[in-house]
């Protein structure tokens, strides 16, 4: 029918008779209708319409290939020959193929910019495809040509691949490859499929594999080794790869996208200089740029410069980019960027409802994408739902699959820093908790890219949290309470930021002072008061004039603190002058009037805020501890009943200032009638109420719980109100004691005074366990007191005094002695502890007086026979005191002083055998001694005896050896002598056969073997025979190598001189040389 031959870029077709026509094929008409007639007139075979159907589509002419494809089927099957159909329809499912490659994988119905709700999906082409190829394969089947074939095999691993059924497809190029190993098409699908499962090395391999077999190949191979390069970590040469791919088709855009993206990501390099950076940015924009002009429907590149668009702020270009990557993303983590960058627009451009959608997309292909959560999260925070943000970023960092984010953690730590209405306090307590965790999590994370930053600067995300001044506020505001040194190192770190900006906020110097203040370290607080003073002078009059008033007034407390008063009341006038009206300056200078006793001025000074302030709580709390302080119990009980009454009737502080006026009146009562003894429970009793109540609204109240813990020790509403004493009554002070204790030791967790342990102290006491007490009591006279507090000081001499009487020391004693005469150094007026001392003295004495003589010494009974001494003369100046109100019993005091002067009229006795006892005892020792002096010379001289023995033994056995030695020397010498001859005689006699020699010298060496032989056998006998009494004589014990040498030189004439037997000393030597012979 036709006979067609392709003579270069042509086709020649012959219609009917002799008429052939030619068709160009590089000049094919647009409009395919001539050619569809020409086709169709002259019955091409199947190749030629396959042929110009392939030309068709390599110029770009999609349609009208697909047009002269869909022709060809429609004319074969008019003319019956549908067996020739299958590359037809191969053709066309490459067309589907090729047309879904420039089709929307998913139309967005909400699109704003980039609208394609008319478009044909890919989804729609990928079936058109594999109808395609299922039609062609049936064809096939029925002509019985087969089913397979390359090409089938080949479009249908194509389409596979299109759409991600990887196994069937590398199944099909394998197919392929297995007949034609070479086939390109076939390497290219799989090479990409090894891609895709990251087996990066083998694609390289055969992505470098199809570059040798064709290096003009379209798609061009050195694409994919430059990203199989860049998987490897070799961005050199992958980069390199990429850029002769462009050199090599400058119109292809992978190339173009992938060096811009690599320039791009080096515009991020802090390691480069700023114009090297910017030089790169360009660059990499350029090239992403040309690569989406050369496809727009690519949703990589369109991706890439939506990113560039939205950093510059063309949010309406950015959004269309956006919206045609989520359209054309072929792969979810482009979709999901494309979500994301969506959703940034919107949000950026305020649309929250369409930025809240884009962002829960982009977290619903991939729940942990740390940017999609963020985004969502901030949502949800702009429609005020924190909760649901906390969830998602909650999902963000817990497992499974938990991410790294320090921006997440940090946002979240905030969120659960945040109150939230409807939060129970016991919720709001344990989110605090985890945020501060979350807040340690963070500054871990930042210690350790610190460590692998190795001395460079931190990355950019790492610094900017790190130099996040809020961040560390709220680090410090969650420490707050809690922790002071953390709240302190959190400080510290906004101070480092605001530092580096030059704009540190007075406010942050002041609190960082006040930690420091609160810490005891008043020297650095002082300087930090002093430059946030100076920083808020330089701020606007208004601000700056209310911070100076509360930093001017913290630097006042420093000064106050550190002594210098001259300076604090100078401060303090400055505060007043201000703001006359400022109470706490004026307590502050009452409180230093009544530090020098000048009680009636501090009193006018508080009298004035209480005029102008009556209702502020905290100047009726110090008015408060004023009228205590100045011994004036009545005002101030008056004073705390009016506040609970007319102020605040759930004061903490005016509660525990009642509970503790009512339990130390009714302490003191000396009232024992029956209503005194009732008023004295009853104000026990309401003691307990206030400190109840007080505990009632602030459970972590410490001083009201120590005064109930006391109340319970001293069971104030038992026998101590006038209660009648039980038979148990030890028992239930010992029970009572250890429960207040155990109130006291929590107490001191969250009071750092000296009054919790004194009170420990009284509990130990009371239930005898005197070293623990004396430890509390000492732990509150050397921490808290500096050792000037009188009644811890009375309390250490009562516990070392009741120390002594258990266990009868008399060191415990003078410990006790020495406690009540600082006591008394300190109030020299005190005639209670006079009492003490002249007790304690007397008491000394007695304890000596009854000790065994072995356990005492004259000294220290001629000491307590002194202080007995004392002791009667201040027990009788006591006893005669007219004194209207003294603190002891004069009658006692008398009846001491009487039982003193018994005790001592046995001080001379005891003297005496003391006296007698030491110098029995000393007698003793000094016989000891002497014997022990005695025995230790008798073992010297027997000692130096044996010494001297040793020494003539040795020098005697020295003697012996250097004789031996000269002996043994002369041995030698004659050996060596000896040996000398020999020698001198067997060269004489080597010498002399060499003259009588006439033949063969064999046969005198055989004589003389048997000479020495007959020789050693004679010698024997004679040895035995000239030494056999010479056994006595002293041999040596090492054989002697020269000997040996001497005797197997000698020849039988030698062993038979008689001169030579008289030059050996020893038998051991010839019988070792006799030994070797035989």
């Amino acid at each position: 029918m036709d006979d067609i031959t392709p003579s270069g870029r042509s086709v020649d077709i012959e219609l009917g008779g002799q008429e052939v026509i030619t068709i160009d094929l590089d000049n094919l008409d647009p409009n395919p209708d001539d050619v569809l007639d020409l086709l169709k007139d002259g019955q091409c075979k199947i190749w030629v319409w396959t042929k110009l159907a392939g030309e068709y589509w390599r110029r770009g002419y999609l349609a009208a290939a697909e047009r002269i494809a869909l022709s060809a089927v429609d004319s074969f099957q008019a003319n019956g020959t549908m067996s020739a159909l299958p590359p037809i329809y191969s053709l066309l499912a490459n067309i589907q193929i090729a047309h879904a490659r420039k089709a929307p994988k998913l139309v967005l119905p909400s699109a704003r910019q980039d609208i394609m709700t008319g478009e044909k999906s890919k989804e729609e082409y990928y079936r058109d495809a594999a109808q395609f190829l299922n039609t062609g394969e049936r064809v096939g089947a029925e002509s019985g040509d087969g089913v397979g074939g390359t090409l089938s095999f080949l479009t249908r691993g194509i389409q596979q691949l299109a759409t991600r059924s990887m196994d069937d497809a590398l199944r099909s190029f394998d197919g392929v490859l297995i007949e034609k190993p070479t086939n390109l098409v076939a390497l290219l699908g799989k090479a990409r499929i090894l891609y895709a499962r990251r087996n990066f090395r083998d694609a390289l391999k055969i992505f470098q594999d199809i570059l040798r077999y064709n290096p003009r190949c379209v798609p061009d191979p050195r694409i994919g080794i430059g990203l199989c390069l860049w998987a490897l970590d070799h961005k050199a040469k992958a980069k390199a790869a990429w850029q002769r791919s462009l050199e090599v088709n400058p119109s292809e855009w992978p190339a173009q996208l992938l060096l811009g993206l690599d320039a791009i990501n080096s515009s991020k390099n802090n390691n480069t200089t700023e114009s090297e950076r910017a030089q790169s940015f360009l660059q990499g924009t350029k090239f992403i740029e040309k690569a989406f002009n050369a496809n727009q429907k690519s949703a990589a590149a369109a991706n890439a410069l939506c990113e560039l668009f939205l950093r510059k702020g063309n949010y309406k270009r950015a959004l269309k980019l956006a919206e045609r990557t989520v359209q054309f993303a072929d792969t979810l983590t482009v979709l999901t960027e494309g979500y994301l960058r969506a959703g940034r627009v919107s949000h950026a451009e305020g649309s929250l409802a369409y930025a809240t959608r884009y962002y829960s997309a982009a977290i619903e292909g991939q729940p942990k994408h740390v940017l999609g959560a963020i985004g969502l999260a901030q949502m949800q925070m702009q429609n005020d739902e924190i909760a649901a943000a906390i969830h998602t970023l909650d999902t963000l960092l817990q497992p499974p699959n938990s991410q790294r984010s320090i921006e997440a953690t940090v946002m979240l730590a905030s969120l659960r820093a945040h109150p939230r209405p409807g939060v129970s306090s016991s919720d709001v307590a344990q989110e605090r908790a985890r945020a501060r965790d979350l807040f340690d999590r963070v500054s871990k994370s930042l210690e350790i890219d610190d460590v692998r930053a190795n001395g460079q600067s931190l990355n950019k995300t790492s610094r900017s949290i790190a130099d996040d001044m809020d961040m560390h506020f709220e680090i410090a505001r969650l420490w707050q309470g809690e922790n002071i040194e953390r709240m302190g190192k959190a400080l510290k770190e906004a101070l480092r930021v605001s530092e580096m900006t030059n704009q540190i906020d007075p406010r942050l110097l002041n609190n960082l002072g006040a930690l420091h203040h609160l810490e005891g370290n008043l020297a650095d607080a002082r300087l930090l008061y002093e430059r946030a003073l100076t920083n808020a002078a330089a701020l606007a009059s208004e601000t700056g004039e209310s911070m100076s008033t509360s930093i001017l007034y913290n630097l006042a407390r420093v000064y106050e603190d550190q002594g210098d008063e001259t300076l604090a009341k100078s401060a303090y006038s400055k505060l007043i002058t201000r703001h006359p009206e400022y109470v706490d300056a004026k307590i502050r200078e009452a409180q230093m009037l009544a530090n020098l006793n000048r009680h009636n001025e501090a009193h006018e000074l508080l009298k004035q805020c209480l005029v102008s302030q009556n209702g502020n709580l905290n100047l009726r709390a110090f008015y408060t501890y004023f009228l205590i302080q100045t011994n004036l119990p009545k005002p101030a009980k008056d004073f705390v009943f009016a506040t609970l009454k007319d102020h605040d009737k759930h004061d903490v502080y005016s509660l525990c200032a009642a509970g503790w006026i009512m339990y130390h009146q009714s302490r003191e009562s000396r009232d024992t009638s029956s209503k005194g003894l009732d008023e004295r429970k009853r104000g026990f009793q309401r003691s307990a109420e206030f400190y109840e109540k007080a505990l009632h609204l602030d459970p972590f109240c410490a001083f009201a719980a120590q005064g109930l813990a006391i109340t319970t020790a001293e069971d104030a509403l038992g026998t101590l109100s006038g209660g009648i004493p039980s038979a148990d009554e030890a028992q239930k002070r010992l029970k009572y004691a250890r429960e207040a204790l155990d109130v006291f030791a929590k107490v001191r967790e969250s009071i750092n005074d000296g009054s919790v342990y004194f009170n420990m102290g009284h509990c130990y006491y009371a239930r005898d366990e005197f070293d623990r007490a004396i430890e509390s009591y000492e732990t509150a006279s050397t921490r808290f007191y500096n050792g000037q507090n009188v009644s811890v000081l009375l309390c250490l001499c009562r516990s070392w005094y009741s120390k002594a009487t258990k266990d009868q020391s008399y060191i415990a004693m003078n410990t006790a002695l020495r406690y009540a005469q600082l006591a008394l150094h300190i109030q020299p007026n005190d005639k209670a502890i006079v009492y003490n001392i002249a007790m304690i003295q007397q008491k000394s004495a007695e304890m000596l007086f009854a000790a065994p003589a072995a356990k005492r010494t004259l000294r220290d009974l001629q000491q307590v026979i002194d202080q007995a001494v004392h002791a009667q003369k201040l027990f009788a100046s006591l006893a005669s005191d007219t004194s209207p109100i003294i603190p002891y019993n004069r009658d006692i005091a008398d009846q001491r002083r009487k039982y003193g002067d018994n005790m001592l009229k046995k001080g001379d006795e005891h003297l005496a055998s003391q006296r007698q006892f030491e110098a029995e005892s000393q007698a003793r020792l000094d016989a000891a001694r002497r014997k022990r002096q005695d025995e230790k010379e008798r073992q010297d001289a027997l000692e130096r005896a044996r010494m001297e023995e040793l020494k003539r033994e040795a020098e005697k056995l020295a003697e012996e050896r250097r004789v031996a030695r000269e002996q043994a020397m002369e041995w030698t010498r004659e050996v060596r002598m000896e040996s000398d001859e020999e020698r001198e005689r067997k060269s004489k006699k080597t010498r002399k056969p060499k003259q009588d020699a006439s033949g063969d010298e064999a046969e005198p060496k055989k004589k003389r073997r048997g000479k020495l032989k007959k020789a050693s056998e004679q010698d024997d006998g004679e040895d035995a025979a000239q030494f056999s009494d010479e056994d006595d004589v002293e041999r040596p014990t090492k054989k002697r190598p020269v000997k040996k040498r001497v005797v197997r030189d000698e020849d039988d004439e030698e062993l038979t001189a008689p001169q030579r037997k008289k030059q050996f000393k020893s038998k051991e030597m010839l019988s070792d040389t006799d030994d070797e012979m035989g």
